[in-house]
């Protein structure tokens, strides 16, 4: 019987011929064929993913770049980034920044660290402090017991030197208007720089036409004892009082509510940082008490009123007077500087400090004008003490 040969049907191909095939094919050049061809699609990848790479990281750096908020933040495991003061006061920030990072409280009563209380002395001004030498001597050997803030006009810069206490303690400002509603903003500016010294427990507002009336360490003790803030804050039921009120400022103010007080005033931390975080009252009294209201003598007295009675001493520390009548109080020049003037101001009227009757009532004076400067610094030792 006759062998057949079986030849497989699912390859369609004779095995004799694939032999043949197989045996004269290249197959060393077919396969460095092939290895070119993976090296260099590899090298194209890659040099396609180093491109994508550069391009991409550039884009997404852009958008995260340090901001001045997130500068308040770098190292925040380092706690000196949290409670040393400013550097530098001429920020970046607008209002709006400075005023939410100023209110930031901690829950915390006790401080982990030793915690120097000091008195931030708060200067709203035109321009130039013409009785800055006075202030030099007041200050003088008091170092870390106080702090400077200047809101001058925008277009001053004060020219101190590096030796001065004034030397870079000017804030970013705006124009203020006497009047307006710009006054106050740019004392709750004043109040929201120095808020943001951790150690800033007590904010006094001065003109550049004040003067201290006591020495640096009668003044601390006395603010620094204090129960209560020292701001006006009085019903008045005449004309220049509930007269200004307007009746679009209810419901949030009422007019059993309306108060009035002296600009010049001394707050606590507490009420520092209520002013600041306000926005309830400031739209208020911006719409609604326009000049002839002057809303700097209501805006403070009423809201702080409303909210925390029970921590104001309802009066000033700044003597002014205002027995010459008008719309501004008297200036004094070099005449009027004689020591009985000044004795007379420091004992010139009754007051509550604590709850305890006292003559002690002032410790600042205005106005003074420049020329007044000689004659206060030579008498300034025997009278003031400094």
């Amino acid at each position: 019987m006759q062998t057949r040969l079986v030849v497989p049907i699912e390859d369609g191909k004779d095995h004799a011929s694939t032999f043949r095939a197989n045996h004269h094919r290249p197959m060393p050049m077919r396969l460095i064929q092939i290895f070119l061809m993976f090296v260099v699609v590899g090298l194209s990848f890659s040099l396609i993913c180093l491109y994508a790479t550069k391009f991409f990281s550039v884009r997404t750096i852009v958008p995260v770049a340090p901001t001045i908020i997130h500068a308040c933040f770098e190292d925040v495991n380092n706690l000196q980034n949290w409670i040393k003061p400013p550097s530098d006061l001429m920020h970046k920030m607008n209002d709006t920044e400075l005023f939410w990072r100023a209110t930031f409280v901690p829950r915390v009563k006790e401080y982990p660290f030793k915690r120097v209380p000091k008195i931030a002395f708060m200067f709203l001004t035109k321009g130039p402090l013409p009785l800055a030498p006075l202030w030099e001597k007041f200050f003088k050997g008091h170092k870390g017991l106080y702090s400077i803030y200047v809101h001058p006009h925008p277009a001053y810069f004060g020219n101190y030197s590096s030796s001065s206490v004034f030397y870079g303690r000017q804030i970013p400002s705006k124009p203020a208007e006497w009047g307006e509603m710009s006054m106050c903003e740019a004392e709750r500016r004043l109040l929201a720089n120095a808020l943001l010294d951790i150690s800033n427990e007590w904010f006094v507002l001065l003109s550049e036409s004040c003067i201290p009336l006591h020495n640096f360490s009668i003044i601390y003790y006395y603010i620094s004892r204090s129960r209560y803030s020292f701001m006006g804050s009085y019903d008045d039921p005449g004309p220049f009082g509930r007269g200004r009120y307007d009746p679009n400022m209810a419901p949030e103010v009422a007019l059993s509510q309306w108060r009035k007080g002296s600009q010049w005033f001394e707050v606590n931390r507490v009420l520092a940082v209520k002013i600041v975080e306000d926005v309830v009252y400031y739209p208020k009294f911006r719409d609604f008490c326009k000049p002839g209201c002057y809303v700097d003598e209501h805006y403070f007295p009423t809201m702080l009123t409303i909210h925390m009675p029970h921590l104001l001493a309802n009066r000033t520390l700044t003597w002014t007077d205002w027995s010459r009548g008008g719309a501004h109080p008297a200036t004094f020049g070099p005449a009027d500087i004689k020591e009985e003037f000044f004795r007379k101001i420091i004992a010139s009227e009754q007051c509550l400090y604590n709850n305890q009757l006292t003559t002690f009532c002032y410790l600042f004076a205005r106005k003074f004008a420049p020329s007044a400067l000689d004659p206060l610094l030579g008498l300034s030792p025997r009278v003031f003490g400094f």
